[in-house]
């Protein structure tokens, strides 16, 4: 029963993970493609956006696709919980619901991954876990990889960020004898 519900978890997670990066790769299932991707990136300050979004796109499709099949145990997990990393920093100032543009599903997808690479694939998989060194090296590179996007991402969003108003310029000072004291007279208004 327990592999089973695994089963049914690689499924669905790596099933969507795959469209959504075949979605930025190839702009198959109504996606962008990896042009109109990468200047959505750019955007973001994961500069150049070329690269950055074949990385994620990348995670996204080949993750999901292990994930699913359960080969090379956990580069699949691992890698959408990188790019699922660096897309919860993404959505971090919308706040924590999707409704309104928030991190609730990279968060979400990120904890399952997370969750799949510790308690393994089961036992209905169509290959072998990876070998425990490099195993490691995939997670330390992977781990590497979303910091240093992550790093980018919240540098972009500092130099970014609206610079405070200037302070409001004094209101006009109401015409003589036509306004009570403390209003500002009609001819004073633009």
């Amino acid at each position: 029963m327990r592999d089973s519900g695994i089963l049914v978890i690689r499924l669905t997670v790596g099933g969507y993970l795959a469209v959504h990066g075949a979605q930025k790769l190839f702009g198959t299932f109504d996606g962008p493609g990896l042009d109109d991707a990468a200047v959505a990136f750019e955007y973001m300050g994961l500069t150049p956006g070329k690269p950055f979004a074949t990385l994620a796109a990348t995670s996204e499709f080949v993750g999901g696709v292990l994930t699913a099949t359960g080969v090379a145990w956990p580069t699949g997990p691992v890698a959408i919980a990188g790019a699922m990393a660096v897309a919860s920093s993404v959505h971090w100032d919308n706040g924590p619901l999707a409704l309104k543009g928030g991190y609730e599903l990279p968060l979400t997808d990120m904890a399952v991954a997370l969750g799949l690479a510790i308690i393994g694939p089961g036992r209905y998989r169509l290959g072998p876990h990876l070998p425990r060194k490099l195993a490691r090296l995939t997670v330390l590179g992977a781990s590497a990889l979303s910091a240093y996007s992550i790093s980018k991402v919240m540098a972009h969003k500092r130099t970014a960020a609206p610079q405070p108003a200037a302070p409001a310029a004094p209101e006009p000072a109401a015409a003589a004898g036509s306004a009570e004291p403390g209003q500002v007279g009609e001819e004073a208004l633009p």
